[in-house]
């Protein structure tokens, strides 16, 4: 074995995400001599990020060294690790395309990122972008481990996986870890005192089991204390994140109906099911406090805040954060020292959740050491969540089927299948809607798609 690895980032000019995932490295002791391949198509946003991972680095009292690359088989040359984080089309032009166009037919998004006609109009512009990665790691770094951030992460990683078995790979998520910790938040307890179980797709995980420690060290069920202070009022907290928008009340009230929590927000649930948006409904949206439009205007604030945080990380001497939630470092070390962790990822479910199709993209508890990522059984989940799965997998099947044959019909049905979509417009307008976006997206779309 090599003394150091080498990470190849592929996307790096995302330099916020950049600065998250490499902060947890350098502080790990087996990885802080790692050479860091930057690679970006975006030479400026590169730059930036070679600026913020240098000063990393030399803080952390890193010994690596950090190449830059607008050559994506360069900078994967022999490397051990790949993080992917992009977005084809950015917030300019193709996510404006997808909210406006889909607004002008009258279907109102919040994220649009992992379903409805936002998440497959994004996997159309992404999945081409992912199997060229696949094709130059399997030329020049086929034993490397691929951990992709991309959304939508289900279809992408399924694509992958379906094109390219070869490869090793898992998409990562932080809504697990993230949600864990934010209801801990809401009963004022220590996240380091929870247990959990958690399964699903991604974005739409539940917790199975979810448990705090006691003073004696038993376990007990933490579902009761969370509904008691939902009905007094006491939860959510407001404002967790700094976001007065997003008052995660759809998640409660889907834990209520449903007996279980889910892993992703409400923000993002609202627009994966068919009942909290509808047209001349307003009611619903100021009832269950449902932010649309949410991520354009992220995009927005996350860019104006970024150009004011990169002057200060140009004219500081130092840039020390805290660990993030992230797993990729956890990964790499387990990986790389053989040290044993535990993650959750999104893989393929391969006898791993019974009662959800085999062959899906699913999101379970994974064992991470010399031997690889080793995804856990789970066994048979409660009917009615896997009933609910279904429908979003429904739509992931369909369009991964149109992409992998080149079947322009297939995006059709897709549209046709998504809860949200299906709830507020005929199929005459679903298909109207399909031909507007490829219209609209143009380049960005495979050609097979606009023949």
């Amino acid at each position: 074995m090599m003394t150091a690895p080498k990470i190849t980032f592929i996307g790096a000019g995302s330099t916020i995400f950049v600065k998250n995932i490499l902060g947890d490295v350098f502080h790990r002791e087996a990885l802080k001599s790692a050479h860091v391949a930057l690679m970006d198509i975006d030479e400026t946003r590169l730059e930036e990020s070679h600026i913020v991972v240098r000063k990393l680095m030399d803080s952390a009292g890193a010994s690596g060294r950090i190449t830059c690359h607008t050559h994506q088989k360069v900078a994967l040359q022999d490397a051990d690790f790949v993080v992917v984080a992009f977005q084809i089309g950015g917030y300019e032009p193709c996510t404006v395309t997808d909210f406006e166009v889909c607004k002008r037919h009258g279907l109102e998004q919040t994220i649009a990122d992992t379903l409805g006609p936002g998440g497959i109009m994004r996997a159309l512009r992404t999945i081409p972008h992912l199997w060229r990665i696949c094709e130059d790691m399997m030329e020049v770094c086929p034993k490397a481990t691929m951990l992709n951030y991309v959304n939508p992460m289900a279809m992408n990683t399924w694509a992958m996986y379906a094109r390219y078995p070869h490869i090793k790979q898992v998409g990562l998520c932080h809504s697990v870890q993230g949600t864990a910790e934010e209801l801990a938040r809401d009963l004022n307890i220590d996240p380091a005192t929870l247990r959990y179980r958690c399964a699903g797709i991604n974005h739409m995980a539940f917790y199975l089991e979810l448990e705090r420690k006691t003073a004696d060290g038993t376990y007990v069920d933490l579902y009761p204390e969370l509904l008691a202070a939902y009905d007094a009022g006491q939860a959510p907290k407001p404002n967790i994140h700094g976001n007065e928008r997003c008052q995660n009340i759809v998640r409660y009230e889907m834990f209520k109906k449903l007996g279980y929590f889910v892993t992703e927000s409400s923000e993002h649930f609202a627009e994966y099911t068919p009942w909290f948006i509808k047209p001349g409904r307003e009611d619903l949206i100021a009832r269950y406090k449902v932010p649309l439009d949410e991520y354009p205007k992220r995009c927005v604030e996350q860019l104006a805040n970024w150009h004011k945080e990169l002057e200060e990380y140009k004219t500081a001497e130092r840039i020390d954060i805290k660990p993030s939630r992230e797993y990729a470092s956890t990964i790499m070390n387990a990986l790389w020292t053989g040290e044993p962790s535990v993650i959750y990822g999104n893989v393929r479910n391969e006898g791993l959740i019974d009662n959800l199709p085999q062959g899906s993209c699913v999101e379970v508890a994974c064992l991470v050491d010399a031997n690889g990522i080793q995804p856990t059984k789970v066994g048979t989940i409660p009917s009615h969540l896997a009933a609910m799965m279904q429908t979003n997998i429904n739509v992931q099947t369909l369009l991964t089927e149109a992409i992998l044959t080149e079947n322009r019909d297939r995006v059709y049905h897709a549209a046709m299948m998504d809860p949200h979509t299906a709830a507020v417009l005929g199929i005459e307008e679903i298909y109207a809607l399909v031909d507007d976006l490829i219209a609209a997206h143009g380049d960005w779309l495979p050609a097979w798609l606009r023949r």
